[in-house]
């Protein structure tokens, strides 16, 4: 496919991980409205739906914490579509939980720690290696990680999402001194307060509300509360995809080795 468009992303091929909702659902039709080939990976055994040319789009189930469910993934990735590209490790989880919780109701501990880090840190280093195996081969490619604002700043019964998400922040860094030298550029993203997607279950906020001492109600109540945001209003999924976008485009050839945060100007500052 020629190029037609500024970003330049027509024929390419690109793996979103966590892609059957939220952010990673918005990045996967970003790129597939940029004219580029999609690889959707999710646990979901549901595949997505997206409104573009069916042979232009590959959905595959998989479990990004194990390398035979990530190779497989990779192997029918090249089969469908040659080459790939780049990749865009979205998949991750938030089980909020408290260091010491008196009464015992939501404390963490080893099994939620190491679901948590396992998809959102070993996630995100099998993917990556597994795909810049491939890259590398070409002298050439992309790596974007997904991270968070509270990665960046710690975020009240949810440490160990935060410590996971810097965790990727400090792969970004360290991988882009690595690969940089074999074309492959390696950059981040740090979503902050987005608009409501799935991942915003009623278990969810029973937990979080209950590590910071409100209700349920006056939780939801702080979604649309924007004093902290200096653009004032919440993201839009569709504005984090259009930054991984152009990350992934040519546009961006010289940014690598950063997390650029995409939240408004939210800071603690």
């Amino acid at each position: 496919m020629n190029q037609t468009s500024w970003l330049g992303l027509e024929g390419k091929t690109f793996i979103v991980t966590g892609g059957a909702s939220g952010i990673g659902y918005a990045i996967a039709k970003e790129l597939l409205e940029d004219g580029a080939n999609v690889v959707v990976c999710d646990k979901n055994p549901k595949a997505p739906e997206f409104d573009t040319e069916r042979e232009r789009y590959l959905y595959v189930e998989t479990d990004v914490t194990s390398v035979k469910s990530v190779t497989d993934m990779i192997e029918q990735a090249k089969k469908a579509f040659g080459t790939i590209d780049g990749i865009v490790n979205n998949a991750g989880i938030n089980i909020p939980r408290l260091l010491v919780d008196k009464a015992q109701k939501y404390e963490l501990d080893e099994e939620v720690w190491d679901k948590v880090m396992n998809v959102n840190a070993k996630g995100v280093f099998i993917c990556s290696q597994a795909v810049a195996r491939e890259m590398s081969e070409r002298g050439k490619g992309v790596i974007v990680n997904v991270s968070s604002e509270c990665g960046l700043e710690g975020s009240e019964g949810q440490s160990v999402y935060a410590a996971s998400k810097n965790a990727v922040n400090a792969l970004t860094r360290s991988w882009a001194k690595e690969l940089g030298k074999q074309g492959i550029r390696v950059v981040g993203v740090a979503p902050g307060i987005l608009e409501a997607t799935g991942l915003r279950s009623e278990a969810y906020e029973t937990a979080l509300a209950y590590t910071r001492g409100i209700s349920v109600d006056k939780l939801r109540a702080g979604y649309v509360q924007t004093s902290s945001i200096p653009i004032g209003r919440s993201g839009r999924l569709d504005e984090v995809a259009s930054a991984v976008a152009f990350l992934l485009s040519e546009r961006a050839s010289y940014i690598h080795g950063v997390t650029i945060n995409v939240a408004g100007g939210k800071t603690r500052g």
